[in-house]
């Protein structure tokens, strides 16, 4: 009988954790005081966080979640303490692998819509862990790259939540041996929380006489203050971090030396003062460009440089963190012009603030070195995001499409990549004046629904493109797979010929993709409307006689590339009429 009784104990001990909903509270307002110790590597955090019950259901329990380097002291509700349980939760939403998730049993139940106040206190340390990378077998050496965070003694780099939980949240276990499961789980807890903000106090220590650290936050800045308190060095700061479900708030805290232009400031190492100035002429040679597509930016860009020079790079809305060793001109480019187009436009939408700022990418690729090297630029990207669609369609159910079009998804392969070949498509299809105003038209506050942007867009161009969004942007349609199914020449009196051309699409997404024509001495390039599923054709005149045809450049990622071409032969070699036109690879 006693083993019945331990197992009814245990029962009732963890029912609050069996009917536990862990998503049902919006983290809407989180107002800390974060003290960092770089001796100790610790970090002590006081506040207070504004939860509301976004749930169909009234509440009884919350839960807050924090790295597992970290323990909770205290946790109130109206100053006075509060029941809660404490336990170790299992977790790739933080770089140790694990949470510490304490399990709040509330005075009251709180109903949907309703907010409570809840008081906080933790603390420990903030190591460079790479548990969670290990655990699916990254090497460490190259894993401590990717999951670079830690307080250290001479410098700390810390990122929020999906690399270290330093401020509460409450989610759902991820693992990155599921697939996307991590990325989908921060995508869900990063939609609720895309109008929430989070202030902080940010205090930090230091002993010794050498020059105090400068202290940094991806978010607006206030109020620094370096103060000597008994021999040692205390600088303090306000941070302000808004919509934190698009920007992750992360911190820095390092020797740096300052390099400041109009719109951009370098915080770097002493001895990188030279790739500072490159990263700034960048910037300066960039900005006409931004300016000509997004206008002016609207506030500065801040680079900070990361100690480890083999540290992978990380962008907090216009703040990258990033090694500045590299001297490659391309690249420093590259990543201006990236920053320079969130510094300009901002969108609560990702396919619109990521997807734009690396079809700029692209865009200025094409202006310095033609449209060749932008496609070579894209081209990079097609792969990624042909393994996600086909990652996607393995684990298909009747709400994915819904769920991972480009107005909800959390996978970046298809809110970066995927989205940077929709600009470009729009751009093909309706031109750059007219893609241009519809952007100048565009003001964030007033996006309140998945059409805005479509509409404005339609707007400029008096065009019907609802097929259009419906494929690419209000759902997942997966791909396009275009193959030329016949190519019919025919010669005319007056000379040259005429090529009547059909394009079948066997995949289940539409777009306009370039037909290229090659022949004698030169090539002619015409856009086609293709629907999903569906067959067109065009009719395309040649001066001389035709060769092959092309179907798609490049710019319309597709599943299947290896089926767009096809030859072009004459029958009757004397009449060149007629067609026995071959694709490439077939019947060879």
């Amino acid at each position: 009988m006693k083993w019945l009784c331990l197992v009814f104990w245990f029962c009732v001990l963890q029912a609050p954790a069996w009917s536990l909903d862990r998503e049902a509270f919006t983290f809407t307002k989180y107002d800390l005081d974060v003290r960092v110790d770089p001796a100790q590597q610790r970090i002590g955090v006081r506040g207070r966080v504004t939860l509301r019950n976004d749930s169909a259901a009234p509440q009884k329990y919350v839960c807050l979640q924090i790295s597992s380097s970290l323990g909770w002291r205290s946790i109130q509700i109206g100053d006075k303490p509060v029941e809660f349980t404490s336990q170790n939760y299992t977790s790739d939403i933080d770089h140790t692998g694990a949470l510490s998730e304490a399990i709040v049993t509330l005075p009251q139940e709180i109903a949907p819509h309703s907010t409570i106040e809840v008081s906080v206190g933790y603390e420990g340390t903030i190591v460079l862990d790479t548990t969670r990378l290990e655990r699916i077998g990254v090497p460490k050496d190259v894993a401590k790259h990717s999951d670079w965070d830690e307080i250290g003694k001479s410098f700390t780099a810390v990122r929020g939540v999906g690399y270290v939980t330093w401020y509460p949240v409450g989610m759902e276990s991820a693992d990155l041996s599921e697939g996307d499961s991590v990325a989908e789980t921060i995508g869900k807890w990063k939609r609720r929380e895309s109008y929430s903000s989070l202030e902080v106090k940010l205090h930090y220590q230091r002993s010794g006489s050498e020059e105090p650290p400068t202290l940094l936050c991806s978010g607006t800045e206030t109020n620094q203050l370096s103060l000597e308190v008994g021999g040692a060095q205390l600088v303090s700061a306000d941070c302000a971090f808004s919509q934190i479900g698009i920007a992750v708030p992360s911190f820095a805290i390092g020797n740096y030396g300052t390099l400041e232009r109009q719109n951009i400031t370098v915080y770097h190492l002493p001895e990188h003062k030279p790739a500072a100035e490159n990263f700034a002429l960048a910037e300066e040679i960039e900005l006409p460009f931004i300016i000509e597509w997004f206008g002016p930016p609207r506030e500065k860009l801040e680079i900070v440089e990361l100690q480890d020079p083999h540290n992978s790079p990380f962008e907090s809305g216009p703040t990258l963190l990033t090694p500045l060793v590299q001297t490659d001109s391309t690249k420093y480019s590259l990543t201006a012009v990236h920053q320079l187009t969130h510094a300009a436009f901002y969108s609560s939408r990702l396919w619109i603030y990521e997807g734009l700022a690396h079809f700029a990418q692209a865009a200025s690729v094409e202006s310095k070195t033609g449209s060749q090297a932008a496609l070579s630029f894209m081209d990079s990207h097609r792969a990624a995001v042909v393994t996600a669609e086909r990652v996607l369609t393995e684990k298909h159910d009747p709400n994915t499409a819904a769920a991972e079009s480009l107005i909800n998804t959390s996978i970046e392969e298809f809110y970066r990549s995927k989205a940077m070949y929709v600009w470009w498509m729009l751009r093909d299809m309706v031109g750059d004046t007219t893609l241009k105003h519809a952007l100048a038209a565009y003001h964030s506050d007033q996006d309140k629904e998945p059409s805005y942007m479509p509409r404005l867009i339609e707007k400029q161009t008096k065009r019907d493109l609802e097929w259009f969004f419906d494929d690419w942007v209000y759902r997942d349609r997966g791909l396009p797979d275009f193959r030329v199914e016949s190519a019919y020449p025919r010669k005319l009196a007056a000379g040259g010929y005429l090529v009547t051309v059909t394009i079948d699409n066997l995949g289940s997404a539409g777009a306009e993709v370039p037909i290229i024509m090659k022949f004698e001495g030169g090539e002619i390039r015409k856009q086609l409307e293709v629907r999903a599923k569906s067959k067109a054709s065009i009719r395309i005149e040649t001066a001389a006689t035709p060769q092959e045809v092309i179907v798609n450049d490049g710019s319309v990622p597709e599943s299947d590339m290896s089926n767009n071409s096809y030859k072009i032969e004459f029958a009757d070699k004397g009449k060149e009429v007629g067609e026995f036109g071959k694709r490439a690879g077939e019947n060879r």
